[in-house]
């Protein structure tokens, strides 16, 4: 608590905490762009097979449409296969021919595609349709095997370099992986951009998380983690009115990306976190940047006041406990309390990363209007994230973490047994869902940093992180099941945070409870957890014992 200490002498939560944490909350907008964007720059329009260039007239409806193009048992002409031959015949009512028998073939000229909606996608860039429709999903799924490579590279290197200039560099590189992505000249160059725009992504997340949380006082940290999420919440929203009045999947793209270049440039201005400069040995440093924060709150004497012998001496058990640090990864596994934890809470964070962006990223599914599909899916986090704000603070962290898995699983398995054409009951099913996903995510981050002690609680929040982007690059590729059997992608993304929020239910409740600061005290605590609970037992039997005793 040293340092927070030093932080009350110099401001608190004063003028510079305040720009800070709204600088560093800035780019959230945008990234919510970026996760969904393929919502709007991958969706697929109308399409049919093209017909010979003599006969095409871009239309859907018409007699050469209907003698080229076989109906499908919808009543909606096929959009991946045409006549061999024109069935002109037909259109003749007193022929008895079936058209059913005709011989049909691929559509080796290509696709002709009504722009009406999308005008311009990767879709049609790319011709993702039909036998390469799962090159869609596949693209999906790089991002956020990007967004799992950051996370690990990002994650190491700036607890080496340092947060500022791994927060700096990711944002330059959003910015140029983002506007290569737009004018890319083919698949496999766009995939390889998007994966880097995935990579940065998780390079500005981590690190300005990491900006935010160690410049800020313990009592604010769950109010300015809240706002910051909010931030996000309201990205999603931006997305839409940029999707909607930008049809151009290039310049959508564009759009998402420019912005960074801005954050890129007051990024410099940015001071370093200070906790680390202190425990990495960088003393002028950290105390030129504490002068500062202290003249922009106006707290200038206390900020003369502070010399390398003070923060030295104010620190001395934070810098001895980091010179002793030796732990790893095997130390979430290694004891019984700790590897309880570690695979729950791994199945939690899986779970609600597989379920959201498998309801997220494949809107157009639910038969309504993308746009106003996404403003409601958007919209629904306001009050999902406000709900479960209160849940966490007085009913406990436990029990919103396992009943919002619970009911966002049964909403998705409810859709299975509802007609198609019940649109809108679907989506309030799907909607409900995925609030109760977003309440979800909102839990967990702050569950699992109270969960694990401070000498591992950045590698659990690591392996939380990594099995959420798991989630992430396994739900487009699920998706990719409706092929064998339609409401296999529905059943799968249900069952899965069912069975996680009841997994959920076995890790401990931490409302209330001190932060743990070694292994020992989690295993100890559990313990004595399990001991108090069985004294309570044989008090209460002893009482009713006592009871029938004294009435006879």
């Amino acid at each position: 608590m040293a340092f927070q200490e030093i932080l009350m002498r110099i401001g608190g939560m004063g003028r510079f905490q305040i720009i800070h944490v709204t600088l560093l909350s800035l780019p959230m907008f945008m990234l919510a762009s970026h996760n969904l964007l393929q919502n709007f720059t991958a969706a697929i329009p109308k399409h049919r097979c093209r017909l010979n260039d003599s006969l095409e007239d871009g239309n859907f409806t018409g007699i050469w449409v209907e003698a080229f193009i076989p109906i499908e048992a919808n009543g909606k002409p096929s959009s991946c296969f045409r006549y061999s031959s024109p069935q002109f015949h037909m259109f003749n009512i007193t022929s008895s021919s079936n058209t059913s028998d005709a011989e049909k073939e691929p559509c080796i000229d290509g696709w002709v595609y009504d722009d009406s909606e999308y005008s311009f996608t990767i879709i049609t860039k790319w011709d993702l349709v039909c036998s390469h429709r799962r090159m869609r999903q596949l693209a999906q799924s790089i991002y956020m095997a990007g967004v799992l490579f950051g996370s690990i590279v990002f994650g190491g290197l700036s607890d080496k370099f340092g947060r500022r200039p791994l927060n700096i560099w990711s944002n330059l590189q959003m910015f140029v992986s983002g506007i290569c992505a737009a004018f890319a000249p083919n698949y496999i160059t766009y995939c390889v951009f998007r994966f880097l725009t995935g990579a940065s992504l998780s390079g500005i997340v981590l690190n300005s998380y990491s900006l935010i949380v160690e410049w800020i006082p313990t009592e604010k940290r769950a109010f300015t983690s809240t706002a910051t999420g909010y931030c996000y919440t309201v990205g999603q929203l931006i997305l839409v009115g940029l999707a909607y009045i930008i049809r151009d999947w290039r310049m959508l793209q564009l759009a998402a990306s420019v912005p960074f270049f801005i954050y890129f440039l007051y990024s410099w201005w940015l001071p370093e976190s200070c906790r680390w400069l202190v425990l990495g040995g960088k003393y002028e440093q950290a105390i030129k940047d504490l002068k500062k924060v202290a003249r922009i709150n106006r707290k200038t004497e206390e900020g003369e006041k502070l010399t390398m012998q003070t923060i030295k001496y104010d620190m001395q058990r934070e810098i001895n406990a980091a010179r002793k640090t030796n732990y790893s990864v095997i130390d979430l596994i290694r004891t019984p309390v700790v590897r309880r934890i570690s695979i729950c809470i791994s199945c939690t964070w899986f779970s609600t990363s597989f379920a959201y962006y498998g309801l997220a990223m494949d809107l157009q599914k639910f038969g309504l209007s993308i746009y106003i599909i996404q403003v409601i899916f958007g919209t629904v986090d306001i009050p999902a994230k406000f709900f479960s704000y209160f849940v966490i603070n007085y009913v406990g962290r436990r029990v919103l973490q396992a009943s919002a898995l619970i009911l966002s699983g049964a909403a998705i398995l409810v859709n299975i047994f509802l007609p198609e054409d019940y649109h809108v009951a679907r989506m309030v099913m799907v909607v409900f869902g995925k609030g109760c996903l977003a309440a979800s995510f909102n839990c967990v981050y702050l569950f699992t940093g109270e969960l694990y002690p401070t000498v591992i609680r950045q590698t659990g929040m690591g392996l939380g992180t990594m099995m959420a982007r798991l989630g992430g690059i396994v739900a487009p590729l699920v998706q990719m099941t409706a092929d064998y059997y339609y409401h296999l992608p529905l059943i799968i993304f249900s069952l899965c945070p069912i069975l996680s929020g009841v997994i959920a239910a076995f890790l401990p409740e931490t409302l209330g409870v001190p932060l743990p600061e070694t292994i020992q005290e989690v295993e100890r605590t559990d313990h004595e957890d399990e001991v108090t609970k069985y004294a309570e037992e044989m008090a209460l039997k002893n009482t009713e014992y006592e009871t029938v005793n004294g009435k006879s």
